[in-house]
């Protein structure tokens, strides 16, 4: 693809290419609106996702490739299930949130060593990326307010690691994703609040 070798403008001593420029503006669009809790978001969101995904193969981040084509049929998901209105912001029940702690945990442990054997550029924090982003796409799916909590820190993870890996761009795309997510937490927490009494609204996961 032309777009993927094409370079648009050098950053840090780094080019940016076509195709990783649109993925980055793509997706702070579809992240900025998701803290809106806006429907619009989702197809956003899809596209944005394979882009990434294109970009991430070819940089041999493969946890990170997977995690955007996950995204894409996750996008579809939440673009038919969240109602024409958008996001009405809930919170977990305590069961939900043990397991989707002890979820992550045991994937976590258990997909690295796959990643080491395929020859990964990142093992550890491509593989928190991967699980953090996945659970954080379902609970966001089903309108839960700690969806931003688990970005939050899957942000902080990922932005240090394109950064070690020179994708200096990208780090700086994730950072900003970061500041997104905290913006994200607390729209959706007041918004959780409000509506539902906070104390009253542990629904099921």
């Amino acid at each position: 693809m032309e777009g993927a070798t094409l370079i648009l403008f050098t950053a840090w001593d780094y080019q940016v290419s076509l195709l990783e420029f649109a993925a980055a503006t793509t997706s702070l669009i579809a992240v900025y609106l998701g803290t809106t809790g806006q429907k619009v978001m989702w197809p956003w969101w899809i596209i944005s996702s394979a882009l990434y995904a294109i970009w991430f193969i070819d940089a041999k981040y493969y946890a990170s490739f997977a995690t955007q084509l996950i995204f894409v049929s996750f996008g579809l998901w939440g673009w038919v299930a969240w109602k024409k209105t958008g996001a009405e912001p809930a919170a977990l029940s305590f069961r939900g949130r043990v397991i989707s702690v002890i979820a992550f945990a045991i994937c976590w442990i258990a997909f690295a060593p796959y990643l080491k054997s395929v020859g990964a550029v990142a093992i550890w924090s491509d593989t928190f990326g991967l699980l953090g982003s996945l659970i954080a796409q379902v609970i966001m799916v089903k309108e839960k307010w700690e969806n931003w909590a688990l970005w939050f820190a899957v942000d902080i993870v990922l932005t240090i690691q394109y950064f070690r890996g020179g994708a200096y761009f990208t780090s700086l795309v994730y950072l900003i994703f970061t500041a997104i997510a905290i913006l994200g937490w607390i729209r959706w927490y007041k918004s959780a609040k409000e509506v539902d009494g906070f104390s009253n609204a542990q629904h099921s996961l």
